[in-house]
């Protein structure tokens, strides 16, 4: 009686066991499932860069066959589309520099406040109404913000500079750094609230207001996050299309005056690829060019935004 009694739990137990086996086996099953979603997922996202990059330079490889690197480089005149036609990026380059400069001019600070009000000033409702408003203005269309530029902020600046032309960089680079404001703000605040608090409480022991907390310990602590966030904004201005294409003009001139009318890197591509331009042409070809030269332009400030990071995280 007494052995059969012990010999029971030992039988019982070989059920147990199995169950146990069982769910590891299945959750190991799950787990992999899941890493191979994740891989995947990463994939796609290689795999779409590489795809693009490939494309630009296939295209791009054609068009330097029949055109010198160099007089891409060094000419001031873009008129593929002409009968004369010349092949210099620089008076796009200059054009998407200057909107992408004036943006960034109102866009960093007027961000980088925003998001040091939101974070060491705002209460909990103000943040709450003021952040959920800046992510909404971020998904306003592009469109909109260029008939913006093009009927309210060029009559607005005409009245201040009555010589100002209708097509402008200046309205546009200012309707860009509206635009790319919630992007910097957002970025920049996730960056500062991640700051440990032990260091405002440190500062406020030490006899610091708030405002001294704020701009000498949070900000210097978050610098990698805000570079980040700028370095961003630089990209998303620079990439810009819709605004400088409605509110700059289309026509390329190499000046880096913002009181006048020019065309972008981008409003080119919109340009000709919205014509009747037939695939492999050198004219369509432009195009393929005119956007790896946008690509390495954003790669040098995603490369700066890196090094940025790295060194500010260092220094912090």
């Amino acid at each position: 009686m007494t052995t059969s009694t012990a010999a029971a739990p030992a039988a019982g137990a070989l059920p147990v066991t199995s169950e146990r086996l069982k769910k590891k086996r299945t959750r190991h099953v799950k787990e992999r499932a899941i890493e191979a979603l994740l891989f995947f997922a990463a994939f796609i996202s290689v795999f779409t860069t590489a795809a693009i990059l490939y494309v630009l330079i296939s295209e791009s490889v054609l068009f330097f066959q029949q055109v010198s690197i160099f007089d891409f480089l060094t000419d001031t005149q873009w008129t593929p589309l002409f009968a004369d036609p010349h092949y210099g990026i620089l008076p796009l380059l200059s054009g998407t520099i200057t909107v992408a400069g004036v943006g960034l001019l109102l866009a960093i600070p007027v961000g980088t406040i925003i998001a040091v009000y939101l974070s060491e000033f705002a209460s909990v409702g103000v943040r709450e109404v003021v952040k959920p408003l800046l992510e909404m203005l971020a998904g306003v269309p592009t469109i909109v913000f260029g008939y913006f530029a093009l009927l309210f902020v060029t009559p607005l600046l005409q009245r201040i500079f009555p010589d100002l032309p209708g097509f402008n960089m200046l309205s546009a680079g200012l309707v860009v750094g509206i635009m790319i404001v919630p992007y910097i703000s957002s970025l920049a605040e996730d960056a500062m609230r991640a700051v440990p608090m032990s260091l405002r409480e440190g500062s406020y022991a030490m006899g610091a207001t708030r405002f001294q907390t704020a701009i000498k310990v949070v900000a210097p602590a978050a610098t990698s996050g805000i570079a980040a966030a700028c370095i961003l904004g630089v990209s998303r201005a620079v990439g810009e299309t819709m605004v400088v294409a409605v509110a700059a003009g289309m026509q390329p001139k190499f000046t880096f005056n913002p009181m006048e009318g020019a065309g972008t890197i981008t409003a080119y591509i919109v340009q000709v690829a919205l014509g009747d331009l037939p695939h492999g042409e050198l004219a369509y070809q432009t195009i393929f060019a005119a956007g790896l030269t946008l690509v390495l332009l954003t790669l040098v400030f995603n490369i700066l935004g890196y090094w940025l990071r790295r060194k500010f995280r260092e220094t912090y």
